[in-house]
């Protein structure tokens, strides 16, 4: 059996987010996993063909990634700080491209991340970004719905 030594745990940073703690950490202690945390913030190119002044696109992305960076900070002090070996990184970009190149590049064994159960138009809309990692992820992904657990 493969072991897991790296740990991807992607999180958007909301409510569902802690929920999954339990499952990264009993992982990372069950293969004494270093744990990499990832909060992508989407960026807002397609917001500049509706003329908003690309500075101001720029200057909103910044201000999102400075303000990701901040919370991140606190959610790994608050949640992982039994684990020394925890890194934590904001990227901006597209959600789920940004999830598989943290993976491939960082040498990550092992995906856990939650999913948010969209349905029908919600998720024709917005689609999965759980979908999308599980379906061409090149590491094994276990999706956890943060609704479910208790």
């Amino acid at each position: 059996m493969k072991e897991f030594n790296k740990i991807l745990f992607p999180v958007d940073l909301s409510e569902s987010s802690p929920k999954l703690v339990p499952y990264v950490t009993l992982m990372a202690r069950k293969f004494g996993s270093e744990i990499h945390i990832l909060f992508v913030a989407r960026v807002f190119e397609y917001f500049s063909g509706i003329y908003v002044p690309h500075p101001s696109i720029s200057k909103f992305e910044d201000e999102v990634v400075q303000g990701a960076k901040k919370r991140i900070e606190e959610f790994t002090e608050e949640y992982f700080s039994d684990f020394p070996a925890t890194n934590a990184k904001v990227v901006a970009g597209d959600i789920s491209e940004e999830i598989l190149k943290y993976t491939v590049s960082n040498g990550i064994d092992l995906l856990i991340m939650g999913t948010h159960g969209r349905k029908g138009l919600e998720k024709v809309v917005f689609g999965s970004v759980a979908e999308r990692v599980a379906k061409t992820s090149p590491v094994p992904v276990l999706l956890i719905n943060p609704y479910k657990v208790s």
